[in-house]
Parts: C-alpha cells; structure tokens; sequence
C-alpha cells in the first residue's frame, strides 16, 4: 500500500533527509587514504546522534552498523570493518536517520584520492542518471518511466544496471511501497502522485549486470568484480513536479565541487501545497 504524504510530513521528511544529507557532508571530511569504515561508520554514528537523529541503518532488519560501506565492487550492504582505504579505491556510503518519526535514506559513492578515468566516468553518468530518473518522476508518468529514464541513460555508455536491488518509497518505515526499480518500460507501473515520498537509487556497474549476495547476509557485489557505483536521493511529489528533500550540496562543499544539478528540484520551504 503506498502512503500519500500531507505537506507537514514532507517537511518532516525533509528535516530527516536533511540529516542524512548533514551526515554525508561530515563523513566527506575524513574520507582519504589509510582510513577504515569502521572509523567512517563511527563518526556517522556519533554524527548523528549529536544532531537529534537515530541511525536509521543501526539494527534495522539485524543490520549491525549505522553506515552501509561498500568498496570498490560492491555494490550496496557492505559492513564496515578495519581495512584502510587505499589510493584509487571508491566508496559507496549509503547512510539512515530516523528523526521526527521519519525516514531520510540516501547515499553517495566517493573517490579515494586519484582514481582511473574510467571509473571517474562511472561514477559520473550514474550521478547523472540518477537526476534522470527524478525528472521522470512526474504526475505525468509512471514508475516504470523512472527506471526507463535511469536505464537509457546507463546502458548506453555500455553499464550493467542493478535490477536485483531497486529503490523504494520511504516514510514512517524505510522501506515502503512502491518498489521503485532502476529498470523498465515507459508507462508501465504505478502512476506516480502527489505525495508520493520515494528513495531513486541508481545501483551501476562498469560490467556486467549480475551481482553476488555473500554468505554474510548482507554484502552485495558485481559479479565480474568490476566496481559499482550508488547515489540516492529522497524524492517528494510536490504540485504534480518532483522535489528534492535531500541534496549533495554538504559533501559537494567539502569537496570543492560546484554544481547547478539539484537547482530546478530544490526543496522551497513553507510553500509545500498538494
């Protein structure tokens, strides 16, 4: 059952998303050669706990970490442990906040130090598809049409897109309905409305399409070994047009990058109507 939100939840989402979004921003600062994802994992936690938040991640369905880290080829779920990163590795940090009764969920795949220009270029189209996929997430369309948009985009640079693993709505609980895959047809799936509170996730890999779920219960990877990239946004439909309740804008300030990409789906507070 999908659950519609008023303006007074968005905003209370909002304040969730935003959190996650502050989270991320303080996990950037410390991201580089020789760190672990433990140390990663614990300044999230402390993080957000000093903010208001729970981790939203932090047992959630036995999970035993606040973060989800994830290297190189894997792809999501990844737990975090005592291995430093290394020079030219990535990173895919998927991070939760419950707040206010709410969820925010979203994540960002970081470089460490220099990494090959090919997988500068994963990383690039899959952030690109990713804002993609939030323009067709319209009155206009249906889900299907966002895992069209989010699939087109990807698969011709030749990437294998993740159909195992999809985004989904997100509210009270974490993961709620509809499923939002980042595969499939035009006009296909549930008519996307207003209120509609969702978590578009683009999971790429720079092989192929097929992952391996491990025997811990939770660690995903490509199954060529290629690496794999994850950004995530939270979503609200809003007078029939998608807006942002989480943004890039803190990891992108500590890293020095500057961008116009969440402009025209920017969050205006107090001016939500449905």
């Amino acid at each position: 059952m999908i659950h519609l939100k008023n303006a007074e939840e968005i905003e209370l989402m909002y304040q969730s998303a935003q959190l996650v979004s502050k989270t991320l921003g303080e996990i950037a600062k410390h991201i580089q050669p020789g760190i672990t994802t433990k140390k990663i994992d614990a300044v999230a936690e402390e993080f957000i706990r000093d903010n208001g938040g729970i981790p939203g991640f932090l047992g959630l369905y036995n999970f035993p970490n606040t973060l989800c880290v994830s290297p190189n080829e894997q792809v999501v779920h990844g737990i975090p442990n005592d291995t430093p990163l290394e020079n030219g590795d990535i990173i895919s940090v998927d991070c939760g906040v419950l707040m206010n009764n709410y969820y925010g969920d979203h994540a960002y795949t970081f470089e460490i130090g220099e990494v090959k220009s090919e997988v500068k270029k994963l990383l690039k189209i899959t952030k690109e598809s990713l804002y993609e996929g939030i323009k067709a997430c319209n009155t206009s369309n249906r889900i299907g049409d966002i895992g069209y948009a989010i699939q087109t985009y990807c698969e011709k640079e030749g990437y294998g897109v993740v159909k195992e693993l999809v985004g989904h709505g997100l509210g009270k609980k974490m993961h709620e309905d509809p499923q939002v895959p980042n595969y499939g047809r035009r006009g296909n799936g549930k008519r996307i409305k207003n209120g509609m509170t969702l978590a578009i996730e683009p999971m790429i890999n720079l092989g192929t399409d097929k992952v391996k779920f491990h025997k811990d219960g939770w660690t995903v990877t490509s199954r060529d070994n290629s690496f794999s990239a994850h950004f995530e946004h939270n979503v609200a439909v809003i007078n029939d047009k998608p807006v942002l309740l989480s943004t890039f804008d803190y990891v992108h300030n500590v890293l020095g990058i500057k961008s116009s990409e969440e402009d025209e789906f920017r969050y205006k507070e107090n001016t939500v109507s449905l």
